[in-house]
């Protein structure tokens, strides 16, 4: 009967007959600790590929609907990261020979990195034969910003406009002391206690000058027309839309983006730089794009450097919020991403080449 046993065993499993001299134990250790698959792991496979897959797939649909509402609205901002890991989940779908998981995270990873992966590629640009335009935009946090740092940025870049936002009495004055004044004498300042407070610096005459409080929430944006010698006039305005810091605040944050002057592709020349508090994978924003704007680091290839850490130690990686939108018809030659001490921001230089009038 044992040997009956161990036939049938050894044709169940596949085994060759063991060698005479093989004892009866060893055989049979043999046979039942060899690994054979399982109903119980192959149920297993497709429920592993689906919960890799399935939030990016959501993530996708969400993306592409712009259904950007409640907390959905800071998730959005981290996209580019999901976009990254749609492609490891789609490796493991084919891996694991998952076809429908494998098939959604093909689509999944299609419209993410579809999204996403141009921001890294340049654009091809308009053919502006005006002067070229430096602009330089950092928020500054309350006003704590090194003062001395972003003057410095200044000088060292040769800006020619600079728009600052969370500008406070403090922050003009440590900015003037560190010899703002000298660089970008002509102003249209806004300063304020707190974070509300904005204002624009010009190497150039500005003209039609002033500020607005956006009606969602408290933050002001100045704005002035920048005089550019070999160029038309250029509207340019510190732009500074509410945080969705929380969900209460959802609905002031789409009502200041809504209230962000539109492009005129058949009028004045425009400009706004400042920390938006959204990326392009927020709907509000790629709807002010519409309208006539190019967002400067996308076109240059930098749209996926951040701008906002926070720099404090928590562990939240950096988003894209602070840009500078610039009229179609003005070329972007290079952006760059400058670390400022003593605010939780970057500040993005913009090298413009505007139209000749």
């Amino acid at each position: 009967m044992l040997e009956i046993a161990k036939h049938e065993l050894s044709t169940i499993h596949g085994t060759a007959p063991r060698p005479a001299g093989t004892t009866s134990a060893a055989r049979l250790t043999a046979v039942l600790t060899t690994p054979v698959p399982t109903p119980t792991r192959r149920r297993a496979a497709p429920l592993i590929c689906w919960l890799a897959v399935a939030p990016g797939l959501a993530w996708a649909v969400v993306r592409l609907v712009g259904f950007d509402r409640g907390p959905l609205v800071q998730a959005l901002a981290f996209t580019p990261y999901v976009a990254a890991w749609s492609l490891p989940a789609l490796m493991l779908a084919l891996a694991l020979r998952c076809r429908w998981p494998a098939v959604a995270a093909a689509v999944a990873a299609l419209a993410l990195l579809g999204a996403v992966a141009p921001r890294a590629l340049p654009d091809r640009q308009p053919a502006a034969r005006g002067p070229q335009l430096r602009v330089l935009t950092a928020n500054l946090l309350a006003g704590n910003a090194d003062a001395a740092t972003l003057v410095e940025l200044v000088r060292r870049n040769e800006v020619d406009v600079l728009t600052v936002q969370e500008f406070t009495p403090a922050a003009r004055d440590a900015l003037d002391r560190a010899g703002l004044a000298d660089l970008l004498p002509h102003r249209q300042l806004n300063p304020e206690v707190g974070t509300t407070g904005s204002g624009l610096y010009a190497r150039f005459p500005l003209s039609d000058g002033g500020f607005r409080r956006n009606a969602g929430f408290a933050f002001t944006q100045a704005y002035a027309t920048v005089a550019v010698p070999g160029a038309p006039p250029l509207r340019v305005e510190s732009a500074h839309p509410a945080a969705p810091w929380s969900v209460g605040v959802v609905g002031e944050w789409r009502t200041d983006l809504a209230g962000q002057p539109r492009a005129t592709p058949d009028g004045q020349l425009g400009i706004l730089a400042g920390d938006f508090n959204a990326t392009l994978d927020h709907s509000p924003l790629r709807a002010l794009l519409a309208s006539g704007y190019v967002d400067a680091a996308d076109a240059a290839g930098a749209g996926l450097v951040g701008t906002w850490g926070p720099y404090d130690g928590d562990p939240i990686p950096p988003v894209t919020i602070d840009h500078v939108l610039v009229d179609r018809r003005i070329a972007v030659r290079a952006v760059t991403v400058h670390r400022v001490p003593g605010t939780d921001h970057r500040a993005v230089l913009a090298t413009l080449r505007l139209p000749a009038p």
